[in-house]
């Protein structure tokens, strides 16, 4: 072994997570290496074509307004886009996108090749280098060692991946790529704990085999949409996915060869996700569903692979096939690649302190997959908190977190590190109990200000962003002191546009919260400030939901002041008997910062909480009489 060079912060892995923990850390100064197991693996999407959704589509706007990059590099790679949910409220809007998943990672190569302070490097890391509970560096295997300051672990599903189908079993990471095996020993014997999870994707199938006028189209909108407040794209041709679905036929094939099934054999030891079941869990949890859903999406515009969204499975392949002909539009369907299960280990997240460091290893961070969650886009913003921490950690500051009452980036890593997780998490928008404050048409009005002050929001993004917020404050001030008079000619107007006449003054703003009117019916018969589609959106929303968005903000107060009753690092829970015996094991474990996350933690009920109050209270009395 020798000292192959020096580094401020290194990332393992070069997925969604590394490739924003490598990128945050080099871009805020910090001499930073990028260790992956293959350069052609970079940002690599080995599951479904796609990026945003429910929850998700918030996250990458979050991403996007911190200074991130998977915003910017999805809508350069998006061969489609909806806005989904928009028959709901503006709460649960989500944008998604179909990625050309080939181009997406060539242009996120292209991007962390030629960062600055930033070297990316083909390299198995074997060990984990300890020193008196801290990091010191990391060995690959070709004999190298690395020292750094930090080490960000981002190792998705290759820690002891394994793939199966049917009897096939390997060991590998996602698309047969090498698993890591041994860094998961070096992990274990510094005392990290892993748990083992399983995930897994469905075949894919050669578009030119497929009978597309037997499914419905699936058409992204007319309206060209992006994800990054930054992107200037304003046409894009778009690709059609389908709609297709199993049937009675295709569910007897696959109860009939169940018992060949990787998730029913015993060859995956892995906890699948719960919201992203197998088919075969599928046909087996809800038996009495006649027909499941399928959309079958491409995978690039240069490419023949089409995905089976909806499909996953671990049977042999032979049975894939058998099952997947009986589906309407894939009767002649050829399989190009087969769905497989994979499992793998990953930490549990309850190790990780709210800055994704472990709290007994000082230095290591850790995120994404690795931390038991599921997603690009989970991974993505673990990754870009992640690197923003280990920097700060560096710079001597204070860690960056944010709270579940400002991003879903708050709720995704609170869930985490105060809950724990039994399975691969996912972001749902019901996880979120401030959804109206966390849409995602205002994450940059949320979060950008923040980027600003980090380090990752360069001029050119911060003046774009003043803009648009000035332009929004002058237009919901022109709005608010813009009366509409009771006259002829302007209830003539209004009935015109479908709503009812004025009997006293309104303002616009005012006839803006109707639930009948919207900016452009406004605009087409009064004066109203000319402003860009995202303003215009935005004074809308704020029209309509001002009343409930501050009493969420009322609620968000309260719920602060147990947020800011702080626990003491070193605290000792077994001292305190009235607790139960279960909440005294949870608090010990977790060691939460606060009285708001202790409240959060599963098992900890409210009887407990006020036992802990009043044990606090002592306590801090006591510490005042010793001081006398």
């Amino acid at each position: 072994m020798y000292i192959s060079d020096k580094y401020d912060v290194i990332v393992i892995g070069a997925g969604h997570a590394g490739v924003e923990a490598a990128l945050a850390a080099a871009r805020m100064g910090c001499k930073t290496l990028l260790a992956t197991l293959s350069l052609d693996n970079i940002a690599l999407m080995p599951c479904n074509p796609s990026v945003g959704g429910p929850a998700k589509g918030h996250l990458v706007r979050e991403i996007d307004a911190l200074g991130g990059q998977m915003g910017l590099s999805t809508d350069e790679a998006c061969i489609q886009m909806r806005m989904l949910n928009t028959g709901k409220g503006y709460a649960v809007h989500a944008l998604r996108a179909q990625a050309d998943k080939p181009f997406y990672h060539v242009l996120m190569k292209k991007i962390v090749e030629n960062q600055a302070n930033l070297d990316v490097k083909q390299l198995m890391i074997d060990k984990l280098h300890v020193r008196n509970d801290e990091v010191v560096g990391v060995e690959a295997e070709t004999g190298e060692f690395f020292e750094a300051y930090s080490v960000i672990l981002a190792t998705g599903t290759y820690l002891r991946g394994r793939i199966v189908y049917g009897e096939v079993n390997y060991e590998a990471g996602p698309n047969g790529l090498r698993s890591a095996n041994k860094l998961s020993n070096s992990l274990l014997e510094s005392g990290v704990e892993l748990m083992r999870f399983k995930t897994g994707t469905p075949a894919r199938l050669d578009a030119r085999t497929l009978d597309y006028s037997k499914m419905e189209i699936q058409a992204g909108d007319e309206k060209t949409r992006n994800f990054s407040f930054m992107s200037t794209i304003t046409e894009r041709e778009q690709v059609p996915c389908w709609l297709t679905y199993t049937n009675k036929l295709t569910h007897d094939i696959i109860n009939e060869n169940i018992n060949l099934s990787g998730m029913f054999n015993g060859l995956v030891e892995g906890v699948g996700p719960r919201y992203c079941p197998s088919i075969e869990s599928k046909i087996v949890r809800f038996a009495d569903k006649e027909r499941h859903q399928l959309f079958v999406e491409p995978e690039g515009r240069n490419t023949n692979e089409m995905y089976i969204q909806g499909m996953s499975t671990s049977l042999p392949a032979d049975v894939q096939l058998k099952f997947l002909q009986t589906i309407p539009g894939l009767e002649n369907a050829k399989m190009m690649r087969p769905g497989y299960a994979i499992d793998y280990d990953c930490l549990d997240p309850l190790q990780l302190q709210a800055s994704l460091e472990h709290k007994n290893i000082k230095g290591l961070f850790s995120a994404g997959q690795a931390n038991g969650s599921s997603g690009y886009e989970e991974a993505a913003a673990q990754g870009l908190m992640a690197g923003i921490n280990a920097v700060r950690k560096l710079q001597g500051k204070e860690a960056f977190v944010l709270g579940r009452n400002e991003a879903y980036i708050g709720v995704l890593i609170d869930d985490l590190v105060t809950k724990g997780t039994n399975e691969p998490y996912r972001m749902m928008t019901s996880r979120a109990e401030y959804r109206l404050l966390l849409r995602q048409d205002n994450a940059d009005l949320r979060l950008t200000e923040k980027g600003r002050e980090i380090g990752l929001v360069d001029d050119k993004r911060y003046e774009a962003f003043t803009e648009k917020r000035t332009s929004l404050e002058r237009a919901i001030h022109y709005l608010g002191g813009t009366y509409i008079n009771p006259t002829d000619e302007n209830n003539a107007k209004l009935v015109e546009i479908g709503t009812t006449p004025v009997k006293t003054g309104l303002s616009l703003l005012e006839l803006l919260r109707r639930k009948e009117l919207n900016y452009d019916k406004l605009k087409s018969v009064f004066t109203m400030p000319e402003v860009s589609d995202l303003v215009e959106e935005q004074a809308e929303i704020f029209a309509k939901y001002e009343g409930y968005i501050k009493k969420q903000k009322s609620a968000v107060e309260k719920t602060l002041k147990l947020e800011n009753k702080l626990i003491p690092a070193a605290f000792d829970y077994t001292k305190i008997k009235e607790l139960s015996s279960e909440a005294m094991e949870k608090l010990d474990k977790v060691k939460p910062v606060s009285i708001g996350q202790a409240s959060r933690i599963s098992g900890v009920s409210p009887a407990d909480i006020s036992v802990l109050m009043i044990a606090l209270e002592v306590n801090r009395q006591k510490g005042e009489q010793s001081e006398l």
